[in-house]
């Protein structure tokens, strides 16, 4: 039985003539054949598979409230029904398969998406509603935490570059969501929900074979006791360094969620365009989101995580506080460079929470994927309420100013280094 080795940016050191070891229940060998791309990149495709999805539920709103005489407050229930489960389950999930992984769980939880998606496109109440969205949700819940495990596992100890692989698959889904539910659930109605749960069912087949790829990678492994690295952060220092990711992750997903959600009728009020034209402009910010995330992982991996915080958060400060002012075509520009530079923090903020807490790691996953990217929906709506009594234009001159808290990045430790 190969016997499971520890993260070497917090194991014991090696000598200097030694590589680092990889991560805890990777066999040696597999490791040092390099990242295992069929696996990153089966759960990339599960990833945009599951986002797609996901990003289904808002974009049928309209279709809802018209057909079943719905208000706004009702609209904000089916979020918070489907946002429970898929965000604030996710730390329970994680601490779970900490416990005991749970090779197949993916595909099971993807039947759950499956399942919501029928619902849904049958559903004649709006309780029946709830559930549809509540399960679809949990089905979402169940993947994030142990996926980005798989992806770690299938680094190489290139983690960095596993965290943007997985993470663009769910960007690209986000992305591509609304526009067939413009295509598809527009013209054909609530009852063409039911072709998206192929989706999921090719989901299914991906993840259980991957859970097959899985399942020996853990199998009769025993957890080891993990001797600290000895400059490895104190147990207060990664506290208050988690506190800080959290923070900045909130910072950066609320200005992205006031673009996304918003940016259209800005367009629109602004500049005076059609809906179609603020769509591509919303697109465009969109494409450059995914492409800031494939990048930033490799960067961290380079030049250290910190560095890419620092830069990706108080980077786009000086573009941000011009977009207010800019003209139509000055916006689009602008948001490429927001959307590009900030969103490469993405995978270097959760690769390095996630070697915080090496032990935590679902845990971990589960709170940076799910708790603050629904705390920053959350603030997306109190955006709404925002623009509401002082108008679109106030929003991004308030939001304007969320880089600075990239300043926080000071209080974040250094990491004992590793070579890749």
């Amino acid at each position: 039985m190969n016997k499971p080795v520890v993260d070497a940016d917090i194991a014991a050191p090696v000598t200097p003539a030694e590589p680092p070891l990889p991560e805890l229940t990777k066999p040696a060998a597999p490791s040092a054949a390099g990242p295992a791309y069929v696996v990153l990149g089966g759960i990339s495709f599960s990833h945009f598979l599951n986002d797609t999805m996901q990003s289904l539920i808002p974009s049928v709103y309209p279709i809802l409230k018209a057909n079943y005489a719905l208000d706004f407050g009702q609209i904000g229930m089916i979020t918070l029904a489907f946002q429970f489960t898929a965000s604030l389950l996710q730390p329970v999930v994680g601490h779970m398969t900490d416990k005991k992984a749970q090779p197949f769980s993916l595909a099971i939880g993807m039947g759950s998406t499956f399942l919501g998606l029928l619902l849904l496109s049958v559903a004649h109440s709006y309780a029946v509603i709830l559930v549809a969205a509540a399960m679809i949700g949990l089905g979402s819940a169940v993947f994030h935490p142990e996926s980005a495990r798989i992806a770690r596992l299938a680094s190489g100890g290139r983690h960095g570059m596993a965290q943007s692989v997985f993470q663009v698959g769910g960007n690209a889904g986000t992305a591509l969501g609304p526009v067939l539910a413009a295509l598809i659930v527009v013209p054909f109605g609530q009852p063409s929900i039911a072709w998206f749960s192929s989706i999921a069912f090719v989901a299914i087949v991906v993840l259980w074979r991957i859970g097959v790829w899985y399942k020996p990678q853990v199998a009769g492994k025993k957890k080891m006791v993990v001797s600290p690295h000895p400059h490895a952060p104190g147990r207060r220092r990664v506290m208050v360094a988690l506190v800080v990711l959290v923070a900045l992750l909130f910072s950066k997903q609320l200005y992205l969620s006031s673009l996304s959600s918003y940016y259209t009728f800005y367009l629109m009020e602004k500049f005076h365009v059609s809906t179609q034209t603020a769509q591509i402009f919303l697109f465009i910010f969109l494409a450059a989101t995914a492409a800031g995330v494939f990048f930033g992982g490799p960067l961290g991996d380079r030049f250290g995580r910190r560095y890419v915080i620092w830069f990706s958060i108080l980077g786009i400060l000086p573009f941000t506080l011009a977009l207010p002012y800019a003209g139509l075509y000055a916006s689009a520009v602008l948001t490429v460079f927001i959307g590009f530079i900030l969103a490469s923090a993405t995978p270097a903020i959760i690769v390095f929470a996630q070697e915080l807490m090496p032990h935590r790691f679902g845990m971990i996953s589960g709170v940076f994927f799910g708790f603050a990217f629904g705390i920053g929906g959350l603030g997306a709506a109190a955006l709404g309420e925002v623009a509401d009594h002082y108008g679109i234009d106030f929003v991004y001159q308030v939001c304007s100013f969320l880089p600075i808290l990239g300043l926080l990045a000071v209080l974040l430790p250094k990491m004992p280094r590793h070579a890749h």
